[in-house]
């Protein structure tokens, strides 16, 4: 399953979920940060996710995934313009880190669009452990259970759900799937902070990740 046999995880995954109440209270200025980075793709945009019209600029990257490898998102609407525009760059925010570890690029531009602070150091971290380890991934990344609050104009918070179960490493050099079945959950549950900028973006500034969480496996 998808990043189980990268040592390097181990050292990359936070133990406790970021509270929604905290939104807000990141700290942008850190210089590096030991959370796992959001891990996500899909071919041309996700499946049901939000429309790119309910957030932010025209002008945002295009990410475009190979055959193989997809991120479903399910429910990422609330029917709330504000939430929807968060939940929105949320997605995109999964699929511009796994856009660079697909490409290889730990300076992906992409990235620093979707992410700042100790997100994107955390982000560039996790690329490079997948370089590291000559691996990419194919199959499919489900992400559901969305919990959105917004704080004020520029401040929100998302917890939400992953499984991994279809989605397997891949090696960069051969091209060899890793099928092989994991004694470890693939349910990963995603607790972020994000903040509004200048362009209308909403970046995720802080992410924190827990394997085998209740919420996501039950």
């Amino acid at each position: 399953m998808k990043r189980r046999p990268l040592p390097v995880a181990a050292a990359l995954t936070a133990t406790a979920a970021l509270l929604l109440t905290a939104c807000g209270s990141g700290d942008d200025s850190s210089k590096s940060n030991d959370n796992i980075a959001g891990a996500e793709t899909g071919k041309t945009a996700p499946s049901a996710s939000p429309s790119a019209g309910t957030s932010g600029p025209g002008d945002r990257p295009k990410i475009k995934f190979p055959d193989g490898v997809e991120n479903k998102f399910e429910s990422w609407k609330t029917g709330d313009p504000t939430k929807d525009a968060v939940l929105f760059d949320v997605t995109q925010t999964v699929n511009a880190v796994d856009d660079a570890i697909l490409r290889g690029d730990t300076n992906s531009s992409t990235l620093a669009y979707y992410r700042k602070g100790k997100a994107l150091v955390s982000a560039q971290k996790w690329v490079l452990a997948w370089l590291d380890e000559d691996l990419t991934w194919t199959g499919v990344t489900r992400y559901f259970n969305p919990k959105v609050e917004v704080a004020d104009s520029d401040t929100a918070a998302v917890v939400y759900c992953a499984d991994e179960s279809k989605a397997y490493n891949k090696n960069r050099k051969t091209g060899t799937v890793d099928r092989t079945p994991s004694d470890e959950s693939p349910y990963v549950t995603y607790s972020t902070q994000l903040r509004k900028n200048s362009d209308g973006v909403w970046q995720t500034t802080d992410v924190l990740s827990k394997r085998g969480d209740k919420t996501c496996a039950s």
